[in-house]
């Protein structure tokens, strides 16, 4: 039964999403990627709150996938902890529910 998700990713830039975006989707971990950039995100790190421009990658895939998909992302990513979360899809279009489900059939 398909379980569809959506990965919510932040990336230094353009260029890192459509990179990270189409391993993503040549590997069949995910369906399809979207990156938005000019993202200013505002964040505590190492004891200091800092504010970046990022870009974000939003990734349709499967929840079989997430840890795959994860791995990647991690492997990929210039970030030593990167935003890599996991949203629920509770309901849509079917048809496009479905086309998640058949591009990510392993």
């Amino acid at each position: 039964m398909p379980d569809p998700v959506v990965l919510y990713i932040t990336v230094s830039d353009r260029e890192e999403g459509v990179r990270i975006g189409r391993a993503l989707v040549e590997e069949n971990l995910c369906a399809c990627a979207n990156v938005s950039e000019n993202v200013t995100s505002i964040f505590r790190w190492e004891g200091e709150v800092n504010e970046a421009s990022e870009a974000v990658l939003i990734v349709k895939t499967q929840r079989q996938h997430i840890d795959a998909a994860t791995d990647l992302v991690k492997l990929e990513h210039s970030y030593d902890c990167p935003c890599v979360v996991a949203l629920p899809i509770i309901g849509g279009n079917q048809e496009f529910l479905a086309w998640i489900d058949s591009e990510t059939d392993a």
